[in-house]
């Protein structure tokens, strides 16, 4: 049975869902832009069946999830993101928990696993590493990389920011069409979502995100030093499963140039046909690759005390 909670953090108060037995293998599943949730509905019973603890965090400027202070950066950096999953884990005192991620999620799994390796058992990355170079911000990709990327250029602009503030959920919608090609839009999912984009933070959480790995506007100070780390893009050592959206219309990341970044056990997939919102469209795979680490993680316990 899933319950709403809350956890006070050092910055946030995280709305957060939590399913399954108190006393299973804890795992943490996080959403991305602009999703909510609701993205995880099909894998959380699938998880919770196998006995595992879920929890589900609603991510900063979404839904419930609140500032404690107001005169703290509205900011959706990466090292933002990350911390905040940090905070969470350690907030709630979980033991070591298994993580999944995707677009914003995936960032900020990659980059607790960076800051915290000893808090993560072991993580499912959507799309790959994610770790902006933000030195780089104005070297230009391939052309269908930066075609994919125009929702990120549009809200540097006023322009942009004006449409988050009056229309957030007919470009949100428009974003789910073109991401997801392969998938009928389902009116019903997409309003469950969309309720968690009215938070009073949302707007400013957003255009930071993107502001700031363009290089375009300034991170919270307070994280100035996690920025420096996440500069250098550190290689990550706590075992790690890629799943990549084969279907979604932006370049796909392939085994080699992923894998580099990775120095503990390593594993890639690509799921052809299958849209930026994995979690929705492959539950069962997701869930799959998450028992599969925590039952890597099991054997490996067994060598260690045998």
């Amino acid at each position: 049975m899933t319950t709403e909670k809350y956890v006070q953090t050092p910055t946030l108060e995280i709305a957060y869902e939590e399913s399954g037995p108190a006393y299973g293998q804890p795992v943490v599943l996080v959403h991305g832009f602009p999703h909510s949730p609701r993205s995880f509905d099909r894998v959380v019973p699938l998880l919770v069946h196998d006995g595992y603890r879920v929890l589900v965090p609603t991510l900063r400027g979404y839904g419930n999830t609140r500032f404690l202070k107001r005169d703290t950066p509205r900011s959706g950096q990466q090292a933002a993101l990350g911390q905040d999953l940090v905070d969470f884990i350690e907030a709630l005192q979980l033991p070591p928990v298994l993580t999944a991620g995707f677009d914003w999620g995936r960032r900020s799994c990659v980059v607790a696993s960076i800051l915290k390796p000893q808090l993560i058992l072991g993580q499912v990355l959507i799309g790959g590493y994610d770790v902006q170079k933000i030195a780089d911000a104005s070297v230009p990709g391939l052309p269908e990389q930066e075609s994919a990327m125009w929702h990120g250029y549009f809200f540097t602009t006023e322009r942009g920011c004006q449409a988050l503030i009056s229309q957030r959920e007919a470009y949100a919608e428009f974003m789910w069409r073109q991401w997801n090609p392969t998938q009928p839009f389902d009116v019903a999912e997409f309003a469950a979502n969309a309720t968690y984009f009215h938070s009073p933070d949302f707007v400013d959480v957003v255009l930071s995100s993107y502001r700031h790995r363009l290089g375009l506007a300034p991170g919270d100070p307070q994280l100035e030093q996690v920025e420096a780390l996440l500069a250098l893009q550190p290689q990550v050592s706590v075992p790690t499963s890629v799943l990549i959206s084969g279907a979604e219309p932006a370049i796909r990341r392939g085994h080699d140039e992923t894998a580099r970044f990775f120095t503990g056990p390593f594993r890639y997939a690509l799921l052809e046909g299958i849209g930026h919102n994995l979690p929705f469209e492959a539950p069962k795979a997701l869930a799959l690759e998450l028992k599969r680490l925590g039952q890597q993680a099991e054997l490996q316990a067994c060598s260690n005390t045998a």
